[in-house]
């Protein structure tokens, strides 16, 4: 799947956060049963690091098959979208594509627990899979974290306009490509900054 210029605009307005709470209610819970999906949804915020991130209400596209295992429902999906920033050499707007791919197991919340030891089994296993691993609320899944989480590993960390920008000239702070071929600055020894004046007629010096 390719990434497109997604909207930025016009979103509904409602907690943008809620849109990446997905209901799999067409998805038979028979191990092996699958169903396709695609999902437009706008970012709730600002998603990156500081020099680029994926702006807020920009459009991420999710395309993602949904498979119906013993233990959950497996997603795997490709999110796709705009990343802007600036170039880090050149200090140009640059936009970047992202498309990167996920899976993501959600567990079945476990059955209500009836006797005392299946409380108690249940509680440590809570402990254990609390850090690591998603669970179902009910027949609803939250795509959330895992979509945050692909888009920032797949950002640039140096974003470039292009790979070879010559960036900016560091004395005056012009872009190199604006510069002509031989552009330089003469830099002086201070020094020899009071002797130099010695010399100038233009200060009344020697010459």
């Amino acid at each position: 799947m390719s990434c497109r210029n997604l909207p930025t605009t016009n979103w509904p307005a409602m907690n943008k956060s809620k849109l990446f709470i997905f209901n799999t209610h067409d998805l038979p819970r028979r191990a092996g049963e699958m169903r396709e999906y695609d999902l437009d949804i706008p970012a709730p915020d600002r998603i990156g690091i500081d020099v680029i991130a994926v702006p807020e209400d920009q459009g991420i596209h999710i395309g993602m098959k949904l498979e119906s295992v013993s233990e959950g429902v497996l997603v795997s999906a490709q999110v796709s979208t705009i990343a802007e920033g600036e170039c880090i050499r050149c200090l140009d707007p640059v936009k970047v594509p992202i498309a990167r791919n996920f899976q993501e197991l959600f567990r079945y919340a476990p059955e209500k627990a009836h006797t005392k030891a299946q409380r108690k089994a249940a509680e440590v296993n809570d402990d254990i899979d609390e850090d690591e691993e998603m669970m179902m609320d009910g027949e609803l899944i939250n795509l959330e974290g895992s979509v945050r989480d692909t888009i920032v590993l797949a950002l640039p960390i140096n974003p470039l306009c292009a790979e070879d920008c010559p960036g900016l000239c560091p004395r005056c702070g012009v872009k190199w490509t604006l510069l002509e071929p031989d552009h330089r600055h003469d830099v002086k020894d201070p020094r020899w900054a009071g002797l130099s004046d010695l010399f100038d007629p233009d200060l009344g010096g020697e010459g």
